[in-house]
């Protein structure tokens, strides 16, 4: 009975300390987000925060703590700028809080609980006059 009581207790601290130094947002989401790029005509290149990464229709795998400022740019159009910004998720700030201090610290520091404000950017490219 005393073997059993021993492994029991020992679970029990394992899930605890799991419990206690995790963090949602890191467990659950991580510190990317994957955001889908289009246009109108399609074709027009992807420029993020001024380095190419391709061309529309084309989905990337961005870092969820930075704001980015995304260029489409094709031949014959108006370049089009757009700014994709990013924000602390509440939902895991409150899971987080409930989870204790250590979870918060984790989050705040590895940026993993910000979210960027879009999964789809489309951007309607208008003929150069």
């Amino acid at each position: 009975m005393k073997k059993f009581y021993k492994v029991g207790l020992f679970f029990s601290f394992i899930a605890v300390t799991a419990f206690v130094f995790s963090s949602c947002a890191t467990i659950f989401k991580g510190s990317t987000d994957d955001v889908s790029f289009s246009s109108d005509p399609s074709g027009a290149k992807v420029y993020v925060n001024g380095t190419l990464l391709g061309t529309t229709p084309v989905q990337l795998e961005l870092k969820s703590k930075n704001s980015y400022t995304i260029e489409f740019k094709k031949e014959g159009y108006e370049t089009k700028t757009v700014l994709l910004n990013n924000s602390v998720g509440a939902g895991w700030i409150i899971l987080d809080i409930l989870g204790g201090l250590i979870p918060v610290i984790i989050d705040a520091a590895t940026g993993n609980w910000y979210e960027l404000d879009q999964e789809h950017v489309n951007a309607v490219l208008e003929q150069q006059k």
